[in-house]
């Protein structure tokens, strides 16, 4: 008999804290644990049911705006150089066009060579430890970057917010992997990502108001949007220690009872990832030797690549040397794309939450950002163009979480998936360093080299790197399906099986 045809029995042994067991998808095949004691046993189905959701919309409502407020915060914070750029950064500070891209690209090689070990801290000192206190360091950069005066300070200032603000992004999706199930937490990831897009729309409409303050207190106005925005982010921050929650068993805005229900549910769900595990130098190991690692930090470089190049030359191609707008105007023209790529991104992860068809939708998005870049390269008319924005924001926007998830959901195992996310997010955003460098000045106003090299990025890596991996993981699920792996499990006990994490022949992969 095929090892997934084995009905495994209740052994009585409570689930491993050494690695966590995920669920697998309908029709797929599942190893059982015990569950905690069920607080609502002997209500009915329906009673339960409702209790469930009442659950999920407080996690909702007390987990998810303030991070997204995070969020918007930390990405408003990385590309407000972009508006500072507009109004007189570079004439000011007497930089060149490639000292501008220098600091850009110095932001990235901080962020992400901190990022792969960003989510061990993150589990280590508690969320609501670490979260506000890289808030707040990264809000106290920010703030002097409006202080500089030359190069220097500036290379400084962007090279110590790139090692505050590496927690925040891989931290966070981490820490929602810990609180919903897999079939939930692509829609709260993409609302929770949505919040970039926000951040470009709002921070295009910011930047225009707190320019007007050039000459207050002797300072430009480009000085002012560093300051103010770095200020509110020091005092977010600070407020963060009372907004931000640890992990599910010491959550202190549930009760005794509701800790006990979302454990259940997690449980339910074959997650441990409630509960408490000791790092362990295998977990780190297993990460690096899993090909799917490398493979998801390929598809994720292929879309954070070409988000940080729209989101930090936006308003450059949309100014007066690129789609020749000017000022305000340019400003306020950079909003709508942010905007519809914001309701693109959440209707994406509702949309894969469902069919749980995730590479299928980053195929898809991918085609539609391709097409953008090819009209920005393609013509020379400015509606065309700036048309063609719009299409480049939705094919890059909800790939993001899309792809995050995708590589949350197949793999096992608490501090695994925390190295896993931290490594694919980490090289993704080392890549960072070439979109940084990609616009120049003297490729204006056409920026044949940017708009080629983002192109590039959509089709081989996200469109391409997609594709293969779909292909991949489904032929692994047919090959656990018809035994082929259950070679892996013979002679071992439930125990050293579960162990095996995501490589055990019960795992299915989501596609």
């Amino acid at each position: 008999m095929r090892f997934s045809e084995k009905p495994d029995s209740d052994s009585g042994h409570s689930p491993s804290d050494d690695e966590k067991k995920l669920a697998v998808s309908p029709g797929g095949y599942q190893t059982h644990d015990d569950l905690p004691p069920d607080p609502d046993a002997g209500l009915s189905a329906e009673e339960k049911a409702k209790i469930d959701r009442q659950l999920l919309w407080k996690l909702d409502l007390r987990l998810i705006p303030w991070l997204c407020l995070l969020y918007l915060i930390s990405f408003l914070d990385r590309t407000n150089i972009g508006n500072a750029r507009l109004v007189g950064l570079e004439d000011d500070l007497n930089i060149t066009g490639g000292q501008y891209n220098a600091a850009l690209s110095l932001f990235f090689v901080s962020y992400s060579l901190a990022e792969p070990l960003t989510n061990v801290l993150l589990k280590r000192l508690r969320p609501s430890i670490f979260i506000p206190v890289i808030m707040v360091w990264w809000g106290i950069c920010m703030t002097t970057m409006g202080l500089v005066h030359n190069f220097q300070g500036l290379m400084a200032a962007r090279f110590w917010l790139g090692l505050a603000e590496a927690g925040l992004f891989p931290g966070i999706n981490y820490y929602l992997s810990c609180w919903y199930k897999r079939n939930e937490f692509g829609i709260r990831a993409a609302i929770f990502f949505s919040a970039a897009a926000v951040s470009g729309s709002f921070g295009g409409l910011l930047a225009a108001a707190i320019a007007q303050m050039d000459g207050v207190g002797g300072k430009p106005g480009w000085a002012w949007i560093f300051i103010l925005e770095g200020i509110a982010t020091v005092l977010i921050g600070v407020v963060s220690f009372w907004m931000v929650f640890d992990f599910p068993d010491e959550a202190t805005f549930l009760s005794s009872v509701d800790r006990e229900r979302v454990i259940r549910r997690l449980k339910e769900d074959k997650q441990s990832s409630a509960e408490h595990e000791e790092f362990k130098s295998s977990y780190l190991w297993a990460s690096i030797k899993d090909w799917k690692t490398w493979l998801y930090a390929v598809i994720y470089m292929g879309t954070v690549s070409p988000l940080y190049a729209f989101s930090l030359f936006l308003p450059t191609i949309i100014g007066p040397n690129g789609l020749g707008f000017e000022g305000t105007r340019a400003q306020l023209l950079s909003v709508p794309p942010y905007a519809i790529a914001a309701c693109l991104t959440v209707l994406m992860g509702y949309i894969a939450d469902r069919t749980q068809q995730r590479g299928v939708c980053n195929i898809g998005i991918a085609i539609i950002g391709a097409v953008g870049f090819a009209m920005l390269l393609g013509s020379k008319q400015p509606s065309v163009q700036y048309a063609g924005t719009f299409l480049g924001a939705l094919g890059i926007y909800p790939c993001i979480a899309n792809t995050i998830t995708w590589a949350s959901n197949n793999t096992e195992g608490v501090y695994k998936r925390g190295v896993t996310l931290g490594i694919v997010i980490g090289w993704g955003n080392l890549n960072g360093v070439v979109s940084s460098n990609i616009y120049r000045r003297q490729d204006a106003p056409t920026y044949y080299v940017g708009h080629g090299v983002v192109f590039a990025y959509l089709v081989l890596f996200l469109l391409g790197g997609s594709t293969l991996m779909n292909f991949l993981l489904r032929r692994e699920n047919a090959n656990r399906r018809a035994g082929k792996r259950d070679n892996l499990v013979v002679g071992k006990s439930e125990q050293e099986v579960e162990a095996l994490g995501d490589v055990r022949p019960s795992f299915v992969y989501t596609l």
